[in-house]
């Protein structure tokens, strides 16, 4: 198999950089394999930095070769403002890729944060290379998302725009393109009326 063509699972993440993803050593023994690790909400990246000092300290280089917090950029409409933050993808896990033993399995499994990895009874799953594949792709895809507070039925008001100053009820909302549409009284009838999320604000 030609090296370009190897898959993620045999060859890691890529070379693409990806949030999140640490890069201990590579590899392309066919004997690493991605586990999911399950760890306290909230510090999956500082599990991540402890896991690699550990890894290097008990000269383990050779067998955890990458570790990957899912993340992705998420676009976030707070109080009239646009901004980017990383959202993580699964909270409350982290991706190993590993030689599964009994030394990789305890230097991972005894690390400060870890509660255990996935799978069935005490034996780790190993991802697909199809599911690794896919977790990379969709990590690797620049923000597009729209996260807002907001909610069907919510009353807001118009801040911007013709409608300026109109109260109305939310309908429907479009995260991926940022859009709501609202229900305004005009001549005494509800008319749904399309907005960016930056034209509304809570009431």
């Amino acid at each position: 198999m030609d090296e370009q063509k190897q898959s993620v699972d045999e060859r890691g993440t890529g070379s693409k950089k990806i949030p999140g993803h640490i890069v201990i050593s590579e590899t392309s023994d066919p004997q690493a394999k991605w586990y999911v690790v399950h760890t306290s909400s909230g510090h999956e990246a500082r599990v991540a930095e402890t896991l690699r000092q550990r890894v290097e300290t008990m000269s383990l280089e050779g067998k955890i070769f990458e570790l990957l917090v899912p993340t992705q950029d998420r676009i976030v409409i707070r109080q009239g403002k646009k901004s980017t933050v990383k959202e993580k993808i699964f909270p409350g896990y982290l991706l190993v890729k590993m030689i599964l033993d009994d030394p990789t399995w305890l230097a991972v499994r005894t690390t400060p944060g870890v509660t255990g990895f996935v799978g069935s009874g005490n034996t780790p799953t190993p991802l697909s290379i199809t599911e690794v594949e896919n977790i990379t792709k969709f990590v690797s895809t620049p923000a597009k998302r729209f996260k807002t507070k907001f909610s069907i039925s919510e009353a807001v008001k118009i801040t911007d725009g013709p409608f300026t100053d109109f109260l109305g009820s939310i309908s429907e909302i479009d995260e991926e393109k940022g859009k709501v549409k609202v229900l305004v009284s005009i001549f005494g009838r509800e008319t749904p009326v399309e907005l960016d999320l930056l034209q509304i604000t809570k009431i």
